[in-house]
């Protein structure tokens, strides 16, 4: 990789990193603090942590379009990125809008899926992605613009809020978001060749990686809906943009899941553990309303369940998942 691209990521990664520690003293003083809801101390960390990041990938996109424009005089990809850029702004706008809000003021479960449909405007005027879509049966078909006045806003509504369901847990969103985009950015470079499009994942990688620092066990600073959003909505992004949708969908296999089991309890029930007194999670209902609460409750016949045992369990699936994508791409077996 090109010296100044690995500089780009590097710059994305310490503006981020900056961007947070200014972000978590500014928001303690503000009261932009939220209850650790799994340490027995119930301490208050700062909240809407999704703000630096965006700051951090607006910074690192821009930085990268302009090494493309003034040093490689390429301007080929400038309104894809700028499409994507303004979408990311978009829904990292309606998230940080319920996160000052709160879940009890802020919007309900009914309106964001909605208001983030208007997120995928600049990527639906932008007319980014390939329309031709493999139907089984019948062959490739040019869908033309149901694809993009229909298939891109579900597609970037969908994935941000899937995103945001699993979640509540110190490193949790931040360590699935760099999964799931190092691989997406992975396949599209090695197996397509579509360098730009990887490195919109590998700047988001690169400002995620600075806020697991501070958000990993224990946390310093929340996500919040800012970050879940932004994350989820990149992802689509990206897929679309790479040709990867089928592998974005296996590797959100976990949140379909989560869908399912939240919509067991109405989506009125929440996916944070109960706390003992020796600070063991245990699932606090009869029934299991989330992936955390299976894990939870599979680890629990097996001895004391902790917050990091909970979250590496979730990333080992995760892995798993990525793994199976690897060995059926042509980067594991080279053809």
């Amino acid at each position: 990789m090109d010296l100044l691209l690995i500089t780009c990521l590097l710059l994305s990664f310490l503006f981020t990193f900056f961007a947070i520690l200014l972000w978590i003293n500014r928001a303690k003083k503000a009261g932009l603090t939220g209850i650790d809801m799994h340490k027995k101390n119930k301490k208050r960390v700062a909240e809407i942590g999704g703000i630096p990041v965006l700051f951090g990938f607006i910074f690192g996109t821009m930085l990268y379009t302009g090494y493309r424009t003034f040093i490689n005089n390429a301007t080929d990809f400038n309104t894809e990125i700028l499409g994507v850029t303004a979408t990311i702004c978009v829904i990292g706008i309606i998230g940080i809008m319920d996160d000052i809000l709160g879940w009890k003021l802020g919007l309900r479960q009914y309106q964001k899926p909605i208001l983030c449909l208007f997120a995928a405007l600049p990527l639906v005027m932008t007319m980014v992605g390939n329309s031709k879509i493999m139907i089984p049966y019948i062959g490739i078909v040019d869908i033309g613009i149901i694809y993009y006045v229909i298939i891109i806003p579900i597609a970037i509504s969908g994935a941000a809020n899937a995103f945001n369901m699993i979640a509540g847990y110190n490193g949790l969103e931040a360590g699935m978001g760099i999964i799931i985009l190092s691989t997406l950015g992975l396949v599209i470079w090695l197996d397509q060749g579509l360098g730009n499009v990887a490195m919109l994942a590998g700047i988001m990688v690169a400002c995620l990686s600075a806020f697991l620092l501070f958000n990993s066990y224990p946390s310093m600073i929340f996500p919040g809906d800012s970050l879940t959003y932004t994350i989820g909505a990149l992802i689509a992004a990206v897929s679309i943009l790479g040709n990867t949708e089928k592998i974005a969908l296996f590797l959100f296999i976990p949140y379909f899941l989560q869908f399912f089991l939240k919509s067991l309890g109405g989506w009125r029930k929440e996916s944070f553990s109960g706390l003992d007194q020796k600070g063991n999670l245990h699932v606090p209902h009869n029934r299991c309303y989330g992936v955390e609460h299976l894990v939870v409750k599979i680890k629990g016949y097996f001895g004391k369940v902790s917050e990091n045992d909970v979250v590496f369990s979730i990333y080992s699936i995760e892995l798993v998942l990525v793994l199976i994508v690897l060995l059926n791409s042509s980067i594991f077996w080279g053809f």
